[in-house]
């Protein structure tokens, strides 16, 4: 398959956070190529917008059929258009086009600083938005474009339902905005509405993501994608960008798109970082008391991973000879969904927290992690409600998740008690396995 081809329109930014600059990174992160169309210069930092320069009309009109003409394209996206002869260019030129067509509605910079004039919001609604394949706008410009509130999820999918009636295809509200704790994305493909949770990051270098996600959007339907994957994938990769966010400049730093390829470029580091540890778990002595019947496992997620063969771990666990933990097979991708899920629930919340070691259990063991100044939580099987217990594997998930909701954050060490047929087990968590290495060490150091 040739790689896709995404021709974006949006305003140039010199701090190289948003705009054009993010688009590119957030189209080749996901395997595309992108061609410009460059509506306006900014002289811009992380502090604000300090000047908008339009570009001329006839030069957009010769950059889009330069492109077009020759390279072709598979998406368009639509950023900061700036005023209203802009955007009916726009539509003119896209005119014909069969290709999905992803509108970011930009109206501000991070810092408020305008970029869309009152004017162009008429041609806005009544030309470029009914065009769209998909209109991606926080709240702030959802309320510009359709004159209410929009300040919670409710809001937010009448709000995309009503964009829809306006003619866009599909409408994605973005909550970056909303006072609470829950990121609250809210999709209405022309059918069904989609909610997107995830938890806040608490970071102030998140210039561009806005940019970034819709860019992401248009690469994927380029790809053939169906819209939800799209956006679900899209969204992942903002997260990354924003955990890799640079603290460039004095206000609030860009994204970093490119952080979404970490997953593959660490591999080898994280590989390397998990041999290291469990060679210095297998020679450290008295070690073997503590694997449960089931065996130990210990796991460690790559940077960003958002799914179980991101996961490194321990192919057939880890077990005890002569009172040492020994690895019953090679350090693999994706070797166990058990730690996987502990891990990849953990980083859900905090993405630094990236390892994890399940343990024999046992009250001593409690008490010692305790005493050790360890954060502590314990889930009960007994409570966890039945349609999670009938999906296959999904234990795991809900017990992490609810001990990190009931402490406010990810603990040291998880246990629970186990049921009919399943063993107790103790669970410790770190951002590193040399880390997990170190605790194993204490936890063993005066047990019983």
């Amino acid at each position: 398959m040739s790689i896709p081809r995404v021709l974006v329109m949006a305003g140039s930014d010199s701090g190289g956070g948003a705009g054009v600059q993010a688009d590119l990174k957030a189209v080749a992160a996901l395997g595309g190529h992108a061609a410009t169309v460059i509506t306006a210069l900014t002289a811009q930092n992380t502090r604000g917008v300090q000047g908008v320069m339009p570009v001329p009309l006839d030069f957009v009109r010769a950059q889009f059929l330069s492109v077009a003409e020759d390279i072709g394209l598979d998406a368009v996206k639509t950023g900061m258009l700036h005023n209203a002869a802009m955007v009916n260019l726009a539509v003119e030129l896209l005119e014909g086009i069969d290709a999905p067509l992803v509108v970011d509605p930009v109206m501000a910079a991070k810092g408020g600083d305008r970029l869309l004039l009152d004017e162009a919001l008429d041609a806005l609604r009544t030309r470029l938005i009914p065009r769209a394949s998909l209109v991606t706008p926080n709240l702030d410009e959802a309320e510009a474009i359709l004159g209410h509130p929009v300040r919670e999820p409710q809001a937010m999918a009448q709000a995309a339902r009503d964009l829809v009636a306006m003619g866009a295809g599909a409408a994605l509200i973005k909550g970056g905005h909303l006072d609470q704790a829950e990121l609250v994305d809210v999709l209405y493909d022309g059918r069904q509405i989609h909610e997107f949770v995830s938890p806040r990051l608490d970071t102030p270098h998140t210039h561009g993501t806005g940019c970034t996600l819709a860019s992401a959007v248009a690469t994927l339907l380029a790809k053939g994608w169906g819209l939800v994957a799209a956006v679900e994938r899209a969204r992942l990769l903002v997260r990354r960008a924003i955990v890799g966010g640079l603290a460039l400049g004095q206000g609030q730093g860009p994204v970093h798109a490119l952080a979404d390829l970490e997953p593959k470029l660490r591999l080898g580091q994280c590989l390397l970082e998990l041999q290291e540890a469990l060679d210095q778990l297998e020679m450290t002595p008295g070690l073997g008391r503590l694997v449960p019947e089931v065996r130990c496992q210990i796991g460690y997620a790559t940077p960003g991973a958002a799914m179980p063969a991101q996961v490194l771990a321990v192919a057939g666990r880890i077990t005890s000879i002569n009172g040492r933990l020994k690895a019953a097979g090679p350090i693999l991708p994706g070797a166990s969904s058990h730690v996987a899920r502990i891990v990849l629930t953990a980083m859900h919340h905090d993405p630094q927290r990236r390892a994890a070691m399940a343990l024999r259990y046992s009250p001593e063991l409690v008490a010692r992690a305790r005493s050790l100044g360890w954060l502590v939580g314990e889930f009960d099987r007994a409570q966890e409600p039945a349609e999670v217990k009938e999906r296959e594997g999904s234990t795991l998930e809900w017990g992490t998740a609810w001990v990190i909701a009931q402490l406010g954050r990810v603990p040291d060490a998880i246990f629970d008690r186990g049921e009919n047929g399943k063993e107790p087990i103790l669970r410790i968590l770190a951002n590193d396995p040399g880390h997990i290495a170190r605790m194993v060490a204490e936890l063993a150091g005066n047990e019983g």
